[in-house]
């Protein structure tokens, strides 16, 4: 994962892959400041965590995003999860894990993206009903890239800037690992900019009519026969559910989720 700040949606992810079935492990944590709290979490968890801030790479943002790349293909990340990153990704990260880097952002995109500040943006606005999104990133438009899954907040008349955040975050806790899951266990289509779910997990050695593409480090993409691509691993056991990670079986392991 990729992380600045607070840490609180890395630690719903972290909770969420101490269940027996969740598909996916978290594998490193990489943060831009030094004094992130999340990395204090990643700590807590045992999770592999380091600070990777600009200034160290001499403020060549590509630089870092490139060393960045290669620590994630080091702990054999899948899948990048940005989850309050506050830098821009270059495309060093986005060419390399085509389709498979998720993002969180404070608002129902495409409404106040772009940057930091979508929940003092929304209050500013007036909505009445603002949320969270989980997207793919993808070159172009920050912000801009499909959207996996979206959960609406009411905005209430008493509402602040940090109580309207917090009703925020608490759906973003729930949405994250969903988004994951899905990511993991093939259950995401993309069609052109539309992201579909599947109802059942795409079954081990279900390929027909398309190819794995493991290409630049990233997630397998898979075409099939209903003509939209599979975005996330097509991995899974007879039931449907990835194995878990461990030593013995590193065929079977789930895709290692990087967090920021």
């Amino acid at each position: 994962m990729l992380v600045s700040g607070a840490g609180t949606n890395l630690e719903a992810l972290l909770r969420a892959c101490e269940g027996a079935v969740f598909p996916a492990r978290v594998a490193l944590v990489i943060s831009n400041r030094r004094e992130a709290p999340a990395l204090d979490i990643a700590q807590r968890y045992r999770i592999p965590a380091l600070a990777m801030p600009q200034a160290v790479f001499g403020g060549d943002s590509q630089l870092r995003d490139r060393a960045i790349v290669q620590r994630m293909r080091d702990a054999g990340v899948a899948l990048i999860v940005c989850a309050g990153y506050d830098r821009i990704l270059s495309g060093e990260v986005l060419d390399a894990y085509p389709d498979a880097i998720l993002n969180v952002h404070p608002s129902l995109l495409p409404a106040f993206s772009g940057g930091m500040d979508a929940v003092e943006d929304a209050l500013a606005h007036g909505v009445k009903v603002t949320g969270c999104t989980v997207q793919l990133l993808e070159p172009g438009t920050t912000d801009g890239g499909p959207i996996v899954l979206q959960a609406a907040v009411n905005v209430e008349p008493d509402d602040d800037v940090e109580s309207l955040r917090q009703r925020i975050h608490e759906q973003e806790w729930k949405l994250l690992p969903m988004a994951v899951e899905l990511w993991c266990t093939g259950r995401l289509r993309r069609e052109g900019r539309i992201v579909r779910i599947a109802a059942e997990p795409r079954a081990a050695g279900d390929e027909a009519g398309g190819s794995a593409d493991g290409s630049a480090g990233g997630a397998p993409r898979l075409r099939g026969d209903e003509g939209a691509e599979a975005v996330g691993s097509p991995r899974s056991r007879p039931g449907g559910v990835p194995a878990k990670a461990g030593p013995a079986a590193p065929s079977t392991a789930p895709p290692a989720v990087g967090t920021q």
